[in-house]
């Protein structure tokens, strides 16, 4: 019996195996609900790739977003196992703004996304994109721990 509740839901991911947790939370609330999955990475390219640095850049931003397609593309070939809908969407930016924008402005119900858990200095140090994401954004956000905590 399909519901209403969710109809697009945005499963973000950095391609880390800690994501892999939060695909498959996505994709059981797709295939319960009926909804359409918006496979989401985004290229970080304002902290990876300085303004100042031009050695490599081009390269470094080639790498990184085709390891972006590669993430959204495994979360499509998995969604459609499952019997899902699954759109890919490669953005660039900031990744809790660009998340943030993209639910907001493309009718998303749900946004799923994975974190470490990490915590102390190590948490102050790298920031948290999960964490940004759910004091920011205005659409609900499901957030799942790696099995693997730091």
């Amino acid at each position: 019996m399909e519901r209403e509740l969710f109809r697009n839901i945005v499963i973000a991911t950095d391609g880390s195996k800690n994501a892999q947790v939060a695909i498959s939370h996505g994709i059981e609330f797709a295939k319960l609900s009926g909804a359409i999955i918006h496979a989401l990475h985004v290229v970080n390219t304002p902290s990876a790739i300085s303004e100042s640095w031009t050695a490599g850049k081009e390269t470094i931003y080639k790498i990184m977003k085709n390891d972006g397609q590669k993430a959204v593309s495994k979360i499509k070939k998995i969604g459609e196992a499952s019997g899902v809908e699954v759109r890919e969407v490669l953005l660039e930016g900031y990744p809790s703004s660009e998340i943030i924008d993209f639910a907001e402005n493309n009718n998303i119900d749900l946004i799923v996304m994975g974190t470490l858990g990490a915590t102390g200095l190590e948490r102050f140090l790298m920031g948290s994109v999960a964490e940004k994401v759910v004091r920011g954004s205005k659409v609900p956000v499901l957030v799942v721990r790696s099995k693997k905590q730091s």
